[in-house]
């Protein structure tokens, strides 16, 4: 077969979810009651849902297989056995601390080793992580490298980060005032681009000069794995279940949504390799979450988690994941629709500043384009830009490095037949993108914004 080309779905569809046909009308009426803010839109008034790939993908016969085994003790369940050994088979760390999402794990970390004064150096810290760093009062600083913040820019690695930066940063800083440096694989808010295991062997290197600890928000890391072993030589003989566990062996520890590469629909966990950074975190754990066997997830959850930690590192279905991804940034190309370049795992990043070019920057050319791309044909993204990061912790308001518009994937969900409605959706769009106008923000709230914010034209 290697004669052949197309890479088809390595699955079957067994049951469907119907799709409800909206009008042009409807599709203006809805945007209006959500204030502009397409998180705000009940998800029936949307036709192709390309907002997020956290928890929206389908779950294997496998997995709802797993779910009926789900064993519903509150202490010591099997489950929570099964759970346990299927992330240590891809992450070996000693404690592995079951939360209901990686935000949960991310909240715990920082309310433990975060606080006023401290300062934690990732390639790109996304929103949730952000906004729990800057929650306990301390400082997230991004340090990927120049090319990552550059979307036209072809570079196999733009997730990497940037080391010479980080090394002044924390001679700058000082190695008491940073708890931990962090690696986010792949890297989501600049493009969903990938970090070799080259340069996560140099950030060890780092950490290992200054006695620092490396954690990895590891959401998507079977993409990764798969993107180094097509894209870094040195790995192209490895198995992605090998890479990971290289990755795995630098960090000291990691934060995790399973509704990514878990291929779940909930769940995550914090893993660490420190007896007493465990004891702390399981007793925050205790008092927000369940307890340390069930973390706040029914059993079947992390019986459905267990499973798909299985089929995610599946090389068959990576090769289709990425290559479907692709699909859809190969055919922006050729439409002249400005992308971060390559494509990535997860998502197509539109360069919302280089195709709207006439929009200011605080009029958030990134939701202009997205609101834009709802009303012509239902298809809803995600601004990821200024409306996302522009506030600062003091109020303040700046143009973000860049404004984008992710197009995110649902793992297993969508054929390609959605895929070419969507392409045909952002040409129209690009093809009057002279007439598309801003907007402004008529109501935020102090944190995490594009949630909740409401908008209205300029």
């Amino acid at each position: 077969m290697e004669h052949i080309r197309t890479i088809i779905e390595p699955f079957r569809i067994k049951s469907v979810e119907p799709i409800r046909m909206s009008t042009a009308a409807e599709r203006e009426a809805s945007l209006e009651r959500a204030g502009y803010n397409l998180f705000s839109l009940p998800s029936r008034d949307v036709m192709i849902d390309l907002l997020t790939d956290s928890g929206t993908g389908a779950m294997s016969a496998e997995q709802w297989a797993a779910i009926q085994r789900g064993d519903e003790s509150y202490a010591g369940s099997p489950s929570f056995v099964r759970f346990e050994a299927a992330v240590r088979e891809l992450f070996p760390f000693p404690h592995v601390i079951p939360t209901h999402q990686g935000r949960a794990a991310e909240k715990i970390l920082f309310a433990v080793i975060g606080g006023p004064g401290k300062v934690f150096p990732n390639n790109t810290h996304f929103d949730t992580t952000r906004a729990n760093i800057e929650f306990t009062g301390a400082e997230a600083i991004d340090v990927v490298i120049p090319e990552g913040r550059q979307p036209s820019l072809e570079h196999p690695f733009k997730g990497n980060v940037d080391l010479a930066a980080l090394e002044a940063l924390i001679v700058a800083r000082g190695k008491e005032n940073i708890p931990a440096v962090f690696v986010t694989i792949t890297n989501n808010s600049g493009g969903g681009q990938p970090v070799s295991l080259e340069n996560l062997r140099g950030v060890r290197a780092v950490c290992d000069r200054h006695g620092l600890p490396l954690y990895l928000d590891a959401c998507r890391f079977a993409e990764n794995a798969w993107l180094v072993r097509e894209r870094e030589p040195a790995c192209a003989h490895m198995t992605v279940k090998e890479i990971v566990r290289a990755m795995a062996a630098l960090a000291d520890g990691m934060t995790m949504s399973a509704k990514k590469d878990g291929l779940a629909n909930i769940g995550g966990w914090l893993a660490v390799r420190d007896d007493e950074l465990a004891r702390r975190c399981r007793n925050v754990l205790i008092l927000t979450e369940g307890f340390p066997t069930y973390g706040g997830l029914a059993g079947r959850d992390l019986e459905a988690i267990a499973q798909g930690l299985e089929e995610v590192v599946d090389h068959d279905y990576l090769r289709y994941r990425i290559r479907s991804t692709a699909y859809l940034g190969d055919a922006l190309r050729k439409a002249d629709v400005p992308i971060v370049v390559p494509t990535g795992g997860h998502a197509v990043y539109i360069d919302a500043r280089a195709m709207l070019p006439h929009i200011p920057l605080l009029e958030y050319p990134g939701q202009a384009l997205a609101i834009e791309l709802y009303r012509e044909g239902g298809v809803r993204g995600c601004e990821i830009g200024t409306v996302m990061f522009g506030r600062k912790p003091d109020g303040t308001e700046v143009p973000a490095a860049m404004d984008l518009v992710r197009l995110a994937i649902p793992r297993r969900t969508y054929t390609q037949s959605h895929i070419d409605y969507v392409i045909e959706v952002v040409r129209h769009v690009a093809s009057r993108r002279k007439d598309i106008r801003g907007y402004r923000i008529t109501a935020e709230p102090p944190q995490l914004r594009h949630f909740t914010a409401r908008f209205a034209p300029v």
